[in-house]
């Protein structure tokens, strides 16, 4: 099973979903806001996508942060307390193929090529 992880009132992860149901693809979706960031998955995206790939520094949570906020997110120890303080931060979605492929951000070109499903 599919399993998107994100917000639901970000625009990639509606792209995301909406993409999903127009090829038929069964999943379910994780809500960071109601169920949190799943902290036994966390270290292993860390570990497949390193820190800084996972955290959105574009993104309007990241720019709110104090510059101190933002410095104790250097490693990964840092970074890990900062996405289970403010799951806002991370970059959307995150998708767990069901297959051992888990991918961040909205790429249907590697989706489509058939790298993902």
């Amino acid at each position: 099973m599919i399993i998107v992880y994100g917000i639901p009132n970000c625009d990639t992860v509606k792209k995301t979903r909406a993409w999903l149901t127009a090829r038929a693809l069964p999943y379910c979706f994780h809500d960071f806001k109601k169920s949190g960031v799943p902290a036994c998955l966390l270290p292993t995206w860390i570990h497949m996508f390193g820190a800084f790939r996972l955290i959105n520094r574009q993104g309007t949570t990241w720019r709110k942060l104090d510059a101190c906020t933002q410095n104790s997110a250097i490693d990964d120890t840092g970074a890990m307390a900062l996405m289970m303080a403010q799951p806002s931060v991370i970059k959307r979605p995150v998708v767990d193929w069901g297959n051992g492929n888990i991918t961040v951000g909205f790429d249907t070109s590697a989706w489509t090529d058939g790298l993902q499903v």
